[in-house]
């Protein structure tokens, strides 16, 4: 099989084509050659361009994961437009070009759970709707897969809404260490809400059934089955390290320090991935505190 992937140098991207590589020929769109060969490796083709429409018959899949990160800058209005650009204007050109192609490869396109807006403790699967489309997550969200969704009628589409990807040397966990570590963590704000959370090798194997299986198709939350409070989150953080869990970090003192960003934190989704496992899909990483056990203190090789 021949994939085209974007965002292939992020954090999802390069633990799935270590992966992905092995059994597929790989052709990476990146703005840097030399350092997607530093990253992936040798055994991969780079482009610096999106190829024309009669050139994406020679992929037989599209596996988008391009995006600015939207947790890593404060959101300012610049920010927000380049969170926005980087998702929505690459999505389009892809969307375009399988249009143009005479064989059009299938596509699986990113997304996110911030596509759902904080909805406190209801528990959300993939019909259930954004009760605030004013939501800066939510508005992201649903374009980006209003754009990917546009060729479903001529290609085979599927749309990964990820949670909380958990992996010791990206993301999340890897800001969350260092306190935990230092016997400094602790919830944030009540630690009522919900953090829907995933193993990186689950997040890979995802992407992975769906490329293979071809009868799937449509929109998918790529989160474990057993999503878990901010507090749950956070002792069990601290339990699996051996540190203490008295500190918590109050809500106000995230909104003055973020802003808008803060929402992400304070607020939450209860997600469960209803669909990918009516599918055939099986968890290898369900409960939070054997991930982290094996995330933190051994190898986590996929299985």
């Amino acid at each position: 099989m021949k994939v085209l992937v974007t965002g292939g140098t992020g954090f999802i991207g390069r633990h799935l084509i270590k992966h992905l590589k092995h059994q597929s020929d790989v052709t990476v769109l990146t703005r840097s050659p030399n350092k997607a060969y530093g990253i992936l490796g040798h055994d991969i083709h780079c482009l610096t361009s999106l190829p024309s429409g009669a050139d994406f018959d020679a992929f037989d899949a599209v596996i988008n994961l391009a995006g600015e990160p939207i947790a890593d800058k404060r959101w300012t209005e610049r920010q927000k437009q380049r969170i926005c650009d980087s998702r929505w204007q690459l999505t389009a050109q892809l969307a375009e070009n399988i249009r143009k192609s005479q064989h059009p490869p299938i596509l699986i396109s990113g997304s996110a759970i911030g596509f759902y807006g904080s909805q406190g403790c209801q528990i959300l699967d993939e019909k259930s709707p954004c009760h605030d489309a004013t939501d800066f997550a939510h508005h992201v969200c649903q374009q980006w897969e209003e754009l990917a969704r546009s060729v479903n009628q001529i290609t085979r589409v599927c749309i990964v809404r990820t949670g909380i990807v958990l992996a010791p040397e990206f993301g999340a966990l890897k800001k969350m260490l260092p306190p935990y570590r230092l016997g400094l963590g602790g919830p944030i704000g009540d630690g009522s809400q919900y953090m829907s959370w995933i193993h990186v090798d689950d997040m890979v194997r995802i992407i992975l059934f769906l490329l293979e299986n071809s009868t799937v198709y449509g929109t998918f939350n790529a989160t474990a089955p057993n999503p878990v409070s901010n507090q749950a989150f956070s002792e069990t953080l601290a339990r699996t390290l051996h540190r203490p869990h008295i500190f918590k970090t109050p809500a106000l003192v995230m909104q003055l320090l973020l802003g808008e960003m803060s929402n992400l934190l304070t607020g939450g989704q209860r997600v469960i991935p209803k669909k990918i496992e009516a599918a055939g899909f099986n968890f290898h990483h369900p409960e939070l505190g054997p991930a982290l056990e094996r995330l933190i203190n051994k190898s986590s090789p996929l299985d």
